[in-house]
């Protein structure tokens, strides 16, 4: 079995991975303007970029359903192979998570979404300025723990390269085999 992921897995996750904090930063940045066509702009790009990224991550998903990761370090403990999986579990959910409920909470407060301007999606929810409220919360505390499990994910694997010198972050970046 192989010990680094398929290219593909390699470029779904990068590019996922390098998409998510712009995407996160536009949202914070945007979300004190005042409303303006710039304001409105903004959500616009934010919204066809997060419909993007979810695509991907479906994708992604299929994928990793398909080819299966290579397997973790026999010298990992217990704890370690659990946070691990945990770890990833929860990206992955979070992955489906904001985007999802940044497109109900637009649906709910009767916002359309439009991908690439083009393409109208269905709203997900019928009109609801209360639950439209309350995904607005939703959505923010989930990019909130998003964050906070990115930044957990990047000091394991950076601690995986540095400290216990194994090859969990090297097996995932590209180019290498």
């Amino acid at each position: 079995m192989s010990t680094s992921y398929t290219r593909t897995a390699k470029a779904l996750h990068w590019v996922i991975a390098l998409a998510i904090p712009p995407l996160m930063a536009l949202g914070l940045y945007m979300e004190g303007l005042p409303f303006s066509p710039e304001k409105l702009q903004y959500y616009s790009w934010h919204k066809w970029a997060g419909v993007s990224v979810f695509m991907l991550v479906l994708l992604r998903l299929v994928w990793r359903f398909t080819y299966r990761p290579p397997p973790l370090p026999p010298h990992m403990s217990s704890l370690e192979r659990f946070a691990a999986h945990a770890g990833h579990t929860l990206l992955y959910a979070l992955l489906l998570a904001v985007p999802l409920s940044g497109w109900l909470m637009s649906s709910a407060k009767g916002v359309p979404t439009v991908w690439f301007g083009v393409l109208p999606l269905p709203d997900l929810v019928a009109r609801d300025e209360g639950l439209g409220d309350l995904l607005q919360a939703t959505h923010k505390y989930l990019n909130w723990l998003f964050a906070a499990l990115i930044v957990g994910h990047t000091a394991a694997a950076l601690k995986h390269h540095f400290i216990d010198r194994d090859d969990i972050l090297t097996r995932m970046l590209p180019g290498k085999r």
